[in-house]
């Protein structure tokens, strides 16, 4: 075993006081299971803007009770820095239904009462959007989530909010990180949360913290619609996660009766035992909750992922009949679908003073022309939502306050109570949105129709491709800026957005500056209204591409026929693209 290796496993066995963890090193080192030995041991889990995330495990590559305690030290060593009064702010925490959850959010607890901070601990297992919504609720300087969201079991994660209720950004994310780097170096003090909680600096939320995020939703501007909700039936599930007891206790507050719940997926569990993935996005994760639906006749499946915070939802299909399999009669909608419907939705209701939206890059660029058409204002940021809530909230004014940011990935956040992704208030909103249409004898269908006949068919894919390259060659990202292409796919360039260097380029030469963060990232706007955007890697030969094509109605043509028109399209169009790409 290399020295280097052996002097690192050494110093984490001085500083780790978890026996279970200490145990699992000492056994992999008594296996000579150098090569476990060396992926455990080769840095840290990164620290980025989303927190960490990782594998469960002894060693600092892995998630566990000293990787916690010193990313928790070195958020506070942080706060302390660039907070005035962050320590009698104070920090909230809450965690998932994962196994570690509790005992990392302890913790955390421990570390941060022993740096002076006062704390709030939720006293349960908490949906990750009532964490976002207690740092502005309470005051808080910061929050923090132990979760993995919808990662598999063997997973979980460590989750920063600042101040302002929205995840952190640069350049806060490299800040905490260097602070955690220098935590690692000693031991990390712990406070006893009985101690803590006498001495006042530990504060336990109960039951009346969580009615407060409930009422919250209750009294929200933007959903106050209660048009017949007694039309709407829904099967649901929380998929083994947290969501259930809040999502059914909303629905009942606003006068949903028919809802069926999946008791199967209902209680937390960490093992996740009826889906092979906890994500709605995967394949056969929402199977059950399909099942029950077809099973009472329902309109909707919804489903929330095991934190909470991502909402997905299938629809039951115009044509549905009790002898098909679920499968059929269900038809999952897109993210992009449900954003399109809830923005387009919520701008119907909105009052003039509240009309500013935000969307990703990759996101369909349907929700940008119904806000134009609907003199609303829609901001295009990075992917991730903490970009889309921190961008709502620096862009917004008294005159155009923010009402909805979405991502395809099934994020949603309705209004600003929560500045980030929230399942439950997102699920409150859409089922609104069914009960109005339902009260005009309508269908979601009828309403995506609508918004297409008017706009377009918009259909999105993304496709990762794998290429073929020469070691020392040019990257994928530099070839493709070299090419300076004026078609693609033999459709004519009208633009193309270089974000590494914030710069539009039109086919004419013009340029115009653009207003986002660089990253490595190439958007191509086509003539036909279709789009692809490129994001390289700089490590590999590979490319991640994100196709748009848009197909407009024919007279007296059916959506069904469009459709089939649009995915046509679309396949010529990623094929044609794909055989473009340099192949090194």
């Amino acid at each position: 075993m290399q020295t280097q290796i052996q002097a690192r496993i050494k110093h984490w066995l001085s500083l780790d006081s978890d026996a279970k963890s200490r145990d699992e090193i000492q056994a992999l080192v008594d296996q000579g299971a150098q090569e476990e030995l060396a992926a455990r041991f080769a840095g840290r889990l990164t620290f980025g803007t989303a927190g960490i995330r990782g594998v469960v495990g002894a060693g600092p590559m892995r998630m566990n009770r000293l990787v916690v305690q010193q990313t928790s030290k070195g958020v506070a060593e942080y706060l302390k820095a660039q907070v005035e009064n962050a320590a009698s702010r104070g920090v909230i925490i809450g965690y998932d239904g994962r196994h570690d959850s509790k005992q990392f959010a302890e913790d955390a607890a421990s570390v941060l009462t022993a740096a002076g901070f006062k704390v709030f601990l939720t006293s349960k297992v908490a949906p990750t959007p009532l964490v976002a919504f207690g740092v502005l609720h309470l005051g808080a300087a910061a929050g923090i989530v132990v979760t993995a969201s919808h990662n598999p079991p063997q997973y979980n994660g460590y989750k920063v909010y600042w101040g302002n209720g929205a995840q952190i950004i640069p350049p806060h994310d490299t800040g905490i990180a260097a602070r955690i780097e220098l935590a690692a170096n000693s031991p990390v003090d712990m406070l006893p949360l009985d101690v803590a909680i006498e001495s006042g600096k530990l504060v336990m939320l109960e039951a009346d913290y969580y009615q407060a995020y409930r009422q919250g939703v209750l009294e929200a501007e933007v959903l106050q619609n209660h048009t017949r909700p007694e039309l709407v039936s829904l099967a649901y599930t929380a998929m083994h996660g947290v969501g259930a007891e809040m999502a059914e206790t909303l629905l009942k507050d606003i006068g949903v009766t028919l809802v069926y719940s999946v008791a199967a997926q209902r209680e937390p569990d960490g093992d996740f035992p009826t889906v092979n993935f906890p994500n709605p996005e995967e394949a056969g994760a929402m199977d059950l909750v399909m099942a029950e639906a077809h099973k009472q006749g329902a309109m909707l499946a919804c489903a929330n992922d095991p934190d909470a915070d991502r909402f997905a939802v299938a629809v039951r299909r115009p044509d549905a009949t009790p002898a098909m399999p679920a499968s059929q009669a269900y038809q999952m909608l897109t993210g992009d679908q449900v954003g399109v419907l809830l923005g387009h939705y919520l701008l119907s209701h909105a009052g003039d003073d509240q009309r500013l939206l935000c969307c990703t890059i990759v996101s369909s660029s349907l929700l940008t022309r119904i806000s134009e058409t609907s003199g609303a204002r829609c901001e295009t940021t990075l992917t991730g939502f903490k970009w889309l809530t921190n961008v709502g909230m620096s862009k917004q004014t008294q005159d155009n306050r923010f009402l909805f940011a979405y991502e395809e990935a099934l994020g949603y956040t309705v209004g600003s109570m929560v500045w980030d992704k929230d399942g439950l208030s997102a699920l409150v909103a859409f089922v609104q949105l069914t009960a109005e249409l339902a009260a005009k004898g309508e269908t979601l269908w009828d309403r995506l129709e609508s918004i297409y006949r008017q706009f377009g068919y918009y259909l999105n894919r993304q496709v990762s491709i794998a290429l073929s390259g020469e070691p020392g060659a040019p990257t994928i990202g530099e070839q493709l800026r070299a090419l300076s292409p004026s078609e693609i796919a033999g459709r004519a360039l009208v633009s193309v957005d270089d974000i590494s260097l914030g710069v539009r380029r039109f086919a004419d030469g013009s340029e115009e500056a653009i207003d986002l963060p660089r990253s490595d990232v190439l958007i191509y706007r086509l003539e036909g209204n279709a789009r692809v955007i490129v994001r390289p890697s700089g490590t590999e030969p590979k490319v991640k591409c994100y196709y748009e094509v848009v197909e407009p109605f024919g007279e007296d043509e059916g959506m069904d026929a469009v459709q089939r028109r649009a995915e046509a399209t679309m396949e010529d169009f990623v094929s044609r693209h794909q055989a473009g790409l340099p192949k090194a």
